[in-house]
């Protein structure tokens, strides 16, 4: 079942995600802006943690996690160590609620509006680890030009 392999790939990319934010020689750096790069990795952090938490733990998992997406890119010198507790938390929320999403639900519209059309729950999960994919690719860049 997909959420098999979409579970792997979560956990593959938050351990991924760990490392990236552990290896920052400056943790202030984790905040640092500069030029074009608009988003700081520590943001970044936040926004996927808000995001796996909003379309898994409160649609799925009925967590009661309530998002604020425009604190994800405000909130600025978040300890390393809160980050790195949040992704663990992410994970292991994850790992609880997608293997009670059964097959039915993927073919189900999800139930939650997101886009401007109406998307199975399925694709919509490719979509998150994608999108998960996507900004680890930022947060690693991020690291590299500006951990200085």
């Amino acid at each position: 079942m997909i959420t098999e392999d979409v579970l792997k790939l979560f956990t593959r990319d938050l351990n991924r995600l760990k490392s990236e934010i552990s290896q920052y020689q400056d943790e202030a750096n984790l905040w640092k802006l500069d030029g074009a790069v608009s988003n700081s990795a520590g943001n970044l952090c936040l926004h996927l943690i808000g995001n796996l938490q909003t379309y898994f733990g409160s649609v799925y998992g009925n967590t009661g996690y309530v998002r604020d997406r425009e604190k994800e890119f405000s909130d600025k010198a978040v300890p390393r160590e809160q980050l790195l507790f949040m992704i663990a938390e992410t994970e292991a929320m994850l790992k609880r609620v997608l293997p009670t999403i059964s097959q039915e639900q993927l073919e189900e519209d999800y139930p939650m509006p997101v886009f401007d059309h109406s998307m199975k729950s399925g694709y919509y999960f490719i979509h998150l680890a994608v999108h998960l994919g996507y900004h680890l690719g930022q947060i690693n860049y991020h690291r590299r030009l500006l951990d200085k």
